[in-house]
Order: C-alpha cells, then structure tokens, then sequence
C-alpha cells in the first residue's frame, strides 16, 4: 500500500512541473519571447496544455480570471500541495 502511494506522489511531483511549465510557456508567447512557430517548442506547449487543460478549464469554471491574471494553476498547484501531503502522512502513518 504504501508503494502505490509513494507512486502517486511521484506522478503528482512531475504533474506539478507540467502545470509549472504550461503556465510558463503561456507566459513566454503572451509576451513574444518565444515564438510559436517553431514546431519543437509549440510540440512541447501543446503536449503540456493537452496534459493541463482539462483540469485547469474545471478550477476556471468555478474561478474567473482577475484583472487579466488566471488564477487557475495556483489553485491546481496548492490543491496538488495538499493532496501529496495527506498521501505522505497516510504512507507514513502521520494521520
């Protein structure tokens, strides 16, 4: 039991680096410091928001963007914070 926990936390630890790196290439081409042409890092953003999307459009229909900001993966971010904590102390019987 505790190694499926374990591998959960662990899928949890590299989906927080995609949400990361999805919010940070939206970033990149909101303010054309990268350009989407190129096919290698437009392959890496939509490979990242296919992997994003659907959980972060779900947090947007319950938070609406504020003063242009979206606050969706913060939220994802602390909600998978949160998650990986309770999974830690259960695994090491914290709880």
């Amino acid at each position: 039991m505790v190694a499926l926990i374990l591998l959960i936390d662990q899928i949890l630890s590299i989906y927080t680096f995609i949400v990361i790196a999805s919010a940070v290439f939206s970033w990149l081409f909101a303010f054309n410091i990268v350009n989407p042409r190129n096919q290698i890092v437009s392959s890496i953003y939509e490979i990242c928001w296919k992997l994003t999307e659907p959980v972060l459009s779900r947090i947007r229909a319950f938070i609406p963007a504020m003063g242009g900001l979206d606050l969706s993966p913060v939220v994802l971010l602390l909600a998978i914070f949160f998650i990986r904590n309770l999974l830690r102390s259960a695994a090491y019987g914290g709880l």
